[in-house]
């Protein structure tokens, strides 16, 4: 141990300075993140990642560094799962006897002075995770060397690039462990350790290859070619040395190790460095690059390198723990406190309803803090409702869609009975004008199912982060919520309906924006003659039916057909429109069936031949082929309804919005709050409603000890004198 720690003094007295500054920052970080190093893992720590193929001499580099044998060695693969390894410089002080010691991360506490234990722990932890038989496994084991006489720096141990699956590996072991080196060396915050054996063909390395990957401009890259001494007679690694091969900003440095005979002789360290230095001193080519060859020049490159490396990286380490610790805390305020007390648990209760409350009032009205800028939400899918759907489609509808001539036809024929039709009866208008009214119930109604559909939706995304902690109280108060809506329903389906029902029980023919039977004759009356073909015949027929309807006025004949119209319709029983007569029938001037006596009419009967049988009419019968005049009367019975269904329409599209605004959306608004004190804010439903889930409680814990982590970690880099960080 002696002459160990002789070599160790000399390769550390000649940089004293070096790394004595902020790199033992970085191995207090690591000590700081070690007990939840899973959670923290996206946090990229400044250290030197050891890349290499199998038998490469990796291991015996690391060893040298530390000037102690405690890597497993070996023929086969020998680092089956990283290694992190952080050497730690322990100044001398008075009292302290100097003797190094080493600690395993799955191990606190204990330390281990025998650096013979501490590669029989590596190994049995290795078989642990990785099996006893050539199993890897990318589970870090954590070690750490405290030591006067090595220099602070962390390196991480990574297992050699094997190219045929031994054991228990699996046929693609090769494409998992270059996956598992480039997890490592692709972080900006690694120093990639890429060692080559010089006994090889260096221009087609793995671990330069791989480096170049990670790196391409080579500017974290540290090339080191062993087993120097074992090259062909007439060969050497000058050129390589001097970075003409393959090109690396960082530079290369050269190194014997410790054969392995050497180390089955128990081969010391410090004879170990004689040799190295006797070698490179009396080589012809390698004694003109003492600045490039040796492990003693490797440990101040390493330190310099890491130390420049970790003061430029160091602000952007502090901003990003400041923001991971806002982050974490953001996280943690989810997960809200403990609450050990009755009465935080109630305020806690009555906290929860009401921003529940207010958040859904606030989607409602609009006025949510997280607006979408991709989709309407809330309020603003109801609007979209009232206006794009249920007033769009009832102003598309036609209500005489349904009605064919004939329906109209025989609606009318039907409402005058024996009677010859004299006027436009107002019977089959009322009972055809509610039947389209009460066409209208069906899209109200479906317009206050998507209003109600939506507002569980928008309880459903209130975002109260207290609830996330508590599955009863949300399913709950989701149950109270859901009933308190459906509730709200009813009203407005009662209202809705009595709105069609007030529509249908009265038609109010006098109302102003009703087109009136006068008008709707005239307009009919020009529909009806712009669809002529303008024969003389014609025009003396629209002619005669003008005059029926009153629309002219040609003299004596004229007033005479309208004071006949007059005095029959007098006579009827029938409603009418108040206008003209449409048909009447031809009889001869001055002659009247009453006129005639009965024996004229007897005796015109027993002059006929024989009886004159009549055809017994069908069960069912249908109106005979239609007249002109029958045609004016569907004209203006279509007139009248699309003028009435038009009144109503704009009726029903003002207050059946309006009854759903209130009755159902501002009825949630105003009388929420006081439901949910009612139905959940009670004394023995608050421990109940309050459970937390096992895993929240899991999770507070667990983020609340990564929240601690982050704060020391912040603290540490925070004390960090500002002569340590970069000169600007």
């Amino acid at each position: 141990m002696g002459e160990e720690a002789s070599f160790s003094n000399k390769n550390v007295a000649a940089s004293t300075t070096i790394g004595s500054s902020v790199i033992p920052i970085i191995n207090r970080l690591q000590d700081i993140f070690s007990p939840v190093d899973g959670e923290l893992s996206k946090i990229s720590l400044p250290q030197v990642a050891v890349v290499g193929s199998q038998s490469s001499g990796k291991s015996s580099v690391l060893e040298a560094l530390v000037g102690r044998d405690f890597l497993p060695r070996g023929c086969d693969i020998c680092t089956r799962r990283p290694l992190a390894l952080m050497l730690v410089n322990r100044p001398r002080n008075p009292g302290d006897d100097g003797r190094e010691w080493a600690e395993f991360r799955h191990l606190p506490g204990k330390r281990f002075f025998d650096f013979t234990k501490v590669r029989q722990e590596i190994m049995a932890e290795t078989n642990k995770e990785a099996g006893s038989n050539r199993g890897v496994s990318e589970k870090q084991i954590g070690l750490k060397i405290s030591s006067p006489n090595v220099l602070n720096m962390t390196l991480v141990d990574l297992p050699g690039i094997t190219k045929v699956p031994v054991g228990d590996q699996p046929t693609d072991i090769e494409a998992r462990i270059r996956k598992m080196i480039m997890a490592y060396i692709r972080q900006e915050n690694c120093i990639i350790l890429a060692v080559s054996p010089a006994n090889s063909d260096l221009a087609t390395s793995d671990a330069l290859q791989m480096a170049r990957e990670a790196d391409p401009t080579g500017s974290r890259t540290i090339g080191v070619i062993t087993k120097l001494d074992i090259m062909d007679r007439g060969t050497n690694a000058c050129n390589f040395l001097l970075g003409k091969v393959v090109p690396l900003r960082l530079g290369y440095v050269g190194v014997v190790n410790r054969s392995q005979e050497d180390i089955n002789k128990n081969r010391s360290m410090q004879d170990a460095l004689a040799y190295e230095k006797n070698f490179f001193h009396d080589h012809p080519v390698y004694n003109g690059l003492s600045d490039r060859c040796g492990i003693p020049q490797l440990a101040k490159k390493l330190n310099q390198i890491l130390e420049q490396h970790i003061r430029m990286v160091l602000p952007g380490l502090k901003s990003e723990l400041h923001s991971r610790l806002n982050a974490v805390a953001k996280e943690l305020q989810k997960y809200g406190d403990v609450m050990e007390s009755k009465a935080e648990k109630e305020t806690m209760l009555l906290n929860i309803l009401t921003k529940y409350c207010e958040a859904f009032s606030a989607m409602v009205d609009g006025r949510s803090q997280e607006i979408s800028t991709k989709e309407l939400s809330g309020g603003a899918r109801i609007r979209y409702i009232f206006q794009s759907i249920f007033v769009k489609t009832l102003e598309e509808v036609d209500p005489c869609q349904d009605l064919t001539d004939e329906d109209i036809r025989t609606a009318i024929q039907n409402a005058t009975g024996p009677r010859n039709a004299l006027f436009v009866p107002e019977v089959p208008f009322e009972v055809l004008v509610r039947r389209q009214i009460a066409r209208l119930l069906d899209p109200c109604l479906q317009c206050l199912r998507f209003v109600y559909d939506e507002l569980i939706k928008m309880s459903h995304a209130c975002a109260v982060t207290e609830l996330q902690r508590f599955p009863v109280l949300r399913r709950h108060l989701d149950d109270v919520m859901g009933k308190f809506i459906r509730d709200s329903v009813r009203p407005a389906e009662r209202m809705i309906d009595s709105l069609i029902e007030i529509e249908m029980d009265y038609i109010n023919s006098s109302n102003p924006n009703f087109v009136g039977g006068k008008k709707a004759v005239e307009v009919a009356m020009q529909q009806l003659k712009s669809s002529q073909d303008g024969t003389d015949g014609e025009k003396g027929t629209l002619s005669e039916i003008g005059q029926r309807f009153g629309l002219t006025s040609q003299g004596r004949h004229s007033q005479s057909n309208n004071q006949r119209a007059a005095s029959v319709g007098g006579n009827s029983s029938s409603r009418t429109w108040g206008f003209p007569i449409i048909f009447g029938g031809k009889v001869q001037a001055g002659e009247s069936p009453a006129s005639r006596s009965p024996h004229e009419t007897l005796h015109n009967v027993e002059q006929l031949p024989s009886t004159i049988q009549l055809t017994e009419p069908p069960s069912i019968l249908g109106p005979l082929e239609m007249t002109e005049q029958e045609a004016v009367e569907i004209l203006v019975t279509k007139l009248l309804l699309q003028s009435y269904y038009d009144v109503v329409r704009k009726n029903v599209q003002d207050l059946v919005p309006k009854s759903i605004m209130h009755f159902l959306v501002n009825h949630a608004k105003r009388n929420l709050h006081n439901t949910f004190i009612q139905k959940l804010y009670r004394e023995n439903h608050v421990e109940e409603l309050l459970q937390e889930h096992d895993e929240v409680a899991a999770n507070r814990r667990q983020v609340k000890e990564v929240s601690l982590v982050l704060q020391q970690a912040v603290q540490t880099l925070d004390e960090v004198e500002s002569e340590y960080l970069p000169e600007t």
